[in-house]
């Protein structure tokens, strides 16, 4: 797959620290120099004591972020998820390159959940490398100016002239060298410079090389990694759980006679979400869940159809509804007043989608008195600490999370209810002092719900007679995935917020609409971007070919209205990597969509052809501005999975309800892109100096309107919903069943 790294845009300077003061610890532990920085925030001395230590952490190889060994390895504590992205490898590289050390004697390891010496350990919303960009820049420039100072002062020489690359500190003009290891000692005694001098990007040697490549592919491909499936401990019970097959329902009794009976089944109970079964192995839990008879309580569950709820979405647009909105955007005077002349009306139907890693959750929990023990992949270490805690009465202090790398997740493991991890801890509370692992099947997680949400917009554009945008109106319905009541439902309309396309309209007002019912949603990869990237592009492209206007062009005259100089740079980018003006073979045509998310711009153009209604998607050029690129192959890999993932919920992606029931529960019944289905991805990055931005989701939403912008070029007929497929789908409204 081709990739590839573009001229620049315009810098921004160097980069200073955040705005938190940083302080650097280092000490000589066990023959190893620890450094590590830890931010001075209120809440952090708070994290401390509910953690259990005091405001400055001993430092240990899970305390700090850099150990350096006697024998000259340098081991980098992540502190943060690693899901598939790569991210250890992207964090230990912005260290590598500020401290200079050799990167093929460079290793990760995870850290613990711990807020007193790392702050919040949350990865999500693609924000791994741009939040951490700092200090771990600050963390590696000083760790090499203690051994430049050591190395001064031990040779007599000003620090200003000695040089350090690949793990050796140089002094040209005497001829002396010392590898890390031997400075260890001398360097552990320096006084850690409290704004250590970074280096300016042009120096890098690593930071955007092809080097950076990933540490545990070895690993992982010899079965050598270890997830939460594979943990083993002394004693260690399995456990399943019987849930409701409706949103909402409740356990009303239970009979567990026969799934005692089972061989292996050590104990059945009732917990607040369903009936647990404790066995002895993964089998035996299986098979004492399959023997349960239950009876459940459907009084307060959702019991009706993806249909009756669209139609339900469809009315409150409408306004006929009972579900008060709330603006989310407005512009301009007398926005609220009749549109008149040229207006087109456009609706978009979205249905609820599962994350479907290949990692189903689990988690290992053991407690003893006050004290918990969890090893788990968590998406969200502190909020599961403290989630934990809460579940088990005790303090946050007392709860050690392992985190370990977790086989995928795209926000499923990211719960602010911590709900898979609140369970285990509830039913290890039953055989306090003995371990218990609990594991959800695939179906017991496609059917449990944390969906992104569906949702529904109605937008109403009228146009100048120059076929550009005068007015918008735009209506959402779409559930909330922030469970804090009357919190706005933000991230619903993200990607319609503040667009660039509404730089010539004169007025623009969007309502959310919020409605609440049993469904559960929560974070999806690229959330709200994930609909809405669909909703605005595909809107521009047919106003566009109502307007008799190329698409590219059309966009660059709204860009240039808003004074969009990054979007402008990626289109111009993509039409010429993408060879836009080049005419395709018959039957075969292109699609556009350029989005930002994330602090990145993405730009996606889709070769597509029709096949008995089916889209064929053979090629998909991408142009990315993410800032500095500090791991270039592994943004390329991060392109190529999220147009993998974007396309296959585009395709076919689809959870429905019939009477509340799901009817999606494995891969036979919601598919995912095959391997003959995807296409030839091409990634181009913008050469840039300013500060990295996401790259782990912002891949995903610019191909669906692509290949339905491909789709209407085709044959002039607009998407209304997805999937493009229908499948399953309740609406049966996919290409080509739509009008």
């Amino acid at each position: 797959m081709k990739r590839s790294v573009t001229e620049p845009q315009t810098a921004k300077g160097r980069f200073g620290m955040t705005r938190r003061r940083m302080i650097l610890g280092g000490s000589l532990l066990g023959g190893a120099l620890l450094v590590g920085y830890v931010a001075t925030h209120p809440m952090q001395v708070v994290g401390a004591i509910l953690s259990g230590g005091g405001t400055d952490p001993e430092p240990s190889a899970f305390g700090s972020f850099i150990r350096i060994d006697a024998d000259g390895w340098v081991t980098i504590v992540n502190k943060q998820q690693e899901l598939g992205q790569g991210i250890h490898a992207g964090l230990a590289a912005i260290i590598t390159e500020e401290l200079d050390a050799d990167w093929d004697r460079v290793r990760v390891i995870d850290a613990r959940s711990n807020f007193g010496a790392y702050g919040t350990q949350v990865t999500g919303a693609s924000n791994s490398i741009a939040t951490h960009w700092d200090s771990m820049r600050n963390a590696g420039a000083a760790a090499r100016a203690m051994f430049v100072n050591a190395a001064a002062q031990r040779w007599n020489v000003p620090p200003g002239s000695i040089d350090v690359r690949d793990g050796v500190v140089t002094h040209a003009g005497s001829g002396q060298s010392a590898a890390f290891a031997d400075l260890l000692e001398a360097a552990s005694r320096q006084a850690p410079p409290q704004v250590p001098m970074l280096k300016d990007p042009s120096a890098y040697r690593l930071i955007g090389s092809e080097r950076v490549r990933r540490k545990d592919s070895l690993a992982k491909s010899t079965g050598a990694q270890v997830y939460t499936q594979d943990v083993q401990r002394p004693n260690m019970l399995v456990a399943m759980v019987a849930h409701s097959p409706r949103f909402g329902g409740r356990l009303a009794r239970f009979d567990a006679s026969d799934a005692l009976n089972v061989r292996g089944v050590v104990d059945v109970f009732a917990i607040d979400t369903g009936v647990a079964v404790l066995a002895e192995t993964t089998y035996a839990a299986r098979l004492g869940r399959e023997a349960l008879r239950i009876e459940w309580d459907d009084t307060d569950a959702e019991m009706r159809s993806s249909s009756d709820l669209f139609q339900y979405y469809h009315d409150i647009a409408e306004g006929r509804g009972d579900v008060q909105p709330a603006d989310f955007e407005t512009i301009g005077e007398n926005a609220d007043a009749p549109f008149e002349g040229d207006v087109v009306d456009f609706a978009f139907d979205f249905p609820y989608l599962a994350h479907a890693p290949m990692e189903t959750l689990d988690c290992v929990a053991e407690i003893n008195g006050w004290d918990v023990s969890i090893t788990s992949g968590a998406h969200m270490a502190t909020i599961d600490q403290v989630v934990a805690a809460l579940t088990a009465r005790t303090l946050p202090g007392k709860v050690d999370l392992e985190v370990i790398p977790a086989g995928g997740s795209f926000g499923r493991r990211g719960l602010p209810q911590s709900d898979y991890v609140a369970e285990c801890v509830r039913i290890a509370q039953r055989v306090q002092g003995r371990a218990i692992k609990l594991i959800w099947t695939r179906e017991d997680e496609m059917a449990g719900g944390y969906y992104r949400p569906m949702s529904h917009h109605r937008v109403w554009v009228q146009t100048r007679s120059d076929g550009l945008p005068e007015r918008w109106r735009i209506h959402s319905v779409c559930q909330s995935v922030v469970p804090i009541p009357l919190m706005p439902n933000r991230l619903a309309t993200e990607g319609i917020s503040h667009s660039p396309y509404f730089s010539t309209a004169t007025t623009v007002k969007g309502k959310i609409f919020t409605p609440s019912f049993p469904v559960v949603c929560s974070l999806w990869r690229s959330v709200g971007h994930s609909h809405t990237a669909m909703v605005m592009e595909h809107i521009i492209d047919q106003l566009a070919r109502r307007a008799d206007r190329d698409p590219a062009e059309y966009r660059r005259t709204l860009y240039q209205a808003a004074g969009d100089t990054r979007r402008i740079a990626v289109l111009d980018e993509l039409l010429l990597r993408s060879e836009w003006d080049r005419p395709l073979e018959q039957g075969w045509a292109r699609g556009l969509a350029v989005i930002e998310a994330f602090g990145t711009v993405v730009g996606q153009v889709a070769e597509v052809r029709l096949e008995l209604g089916r889209p064929i998607v053979r090629r998909v050029v991408a142009v990315v501005d993410c800032g500095i690129a500090v791991a270039p192959d592994q943004i390329a890999a991060q392109m190529e999975g999220g147009v993998g993932f974007g396309l296959s919920a585009a395709l076919f992606g689809a959870v429905t309800l019939k009477d509340g029931v799901v009817q999606e529960t494995n891969f036979d019944s919601y598919p995912v892109v095959r391997m003959n289905e995807m296409p030839l991805v091409e990634t181009h990055i913008i050469k840039s100096t300013n500060r990295p931005t996401g790259m782990g989701e912002p891949g995903v939403p610019p191909i669906a309107p692509a290949v339905a912008n491909a789709i209407l070029a085709l044959t002039g007929v607009a998407t209304k919903s997805l999937p493009f497929l229908s499948g399953n789908a309740a609406t049966n409204a996919g290409f080509p069943m739509q009008s």
